[in-house]
């Protein structure tokens, strides 16, 4: 049982290459099969990542009943209702659990790209403010302000929970009120 805990399947990512340690793969394996539970706006992204991966799988039939229903309004229900059943019968096939799961591992594999990108916004951000202040002739920002905005942009994603605080900051049982 704890074997089975500790394997981590491979999981794709966005450029083809796998985590098992193939091709040097910057992303991180999923934290365990039963991760904590992710916040509202994570929960969204992954099932924003389901709904695309099981679009993608029924692309055809969706296809399909989109050209059928071209150019029709009160009739689409009966002169589409095969293509209809078509379209909803794979979508009910690929919306499986195992699917939710590969797309939570996919999102959980996609963590550091995610993290990437968040920094490259937050320093064009940075830089447009530089430009913008020295264009209107506006004093520029106190260097250690901008310092700690960007020490706070590399720290890690939150997944789930409260992060753990060092020891000595209050943090411990017992201490202080409750």
């Amino acid at each position: 049982m704890a074997a089975m805990a500790a394997q981590q399947p491979s999981i794709p990512s966005g450029d083809g290459r796998s985590s098992s340690g193939e091709a040097k793969d910057e992303s991180l394996p999923m934290p365990s099969r039963n991760p904590l539970p992710l916040s509202a706006s994570q929960e969204a992204q992954v099932r924003e990542l389901f709904n695309q991966r099981v679009r993608s799988l029924c692309s055809d039939e969706i296809q399909a009943f989109a050209a059928c229903a071209r150019n029709r309004t009160f009739t689409i229900p009966f002169k589409c209702r095969d293509l209809s059943h078509a379209m909803n019968g794979c979508m009910q096939r690929h919306a499986t659990p195992a699917e939710h799961d590969r797309a939570r591992e996919l999102w959980f594999a996609q963590r550091q790209q995610r993290a990437r990108e968040r920094e490259k916004k937050e320093r064009r951000k940075h830089e447009q403010e530089a430009f913008h202040r020295e264009w209107w002739g506006l004093p520029q920002r106190d260097p250690e302000e901008v310092r700690r905005e960007l020490e706070k942009l590399r720290g890690e994603e939150r997944i789930g929970g409260l992060t753990r605080r060092p020891p000595g900051e209050g943090g411990e049982q017992g201490e202080g009120k409750r």
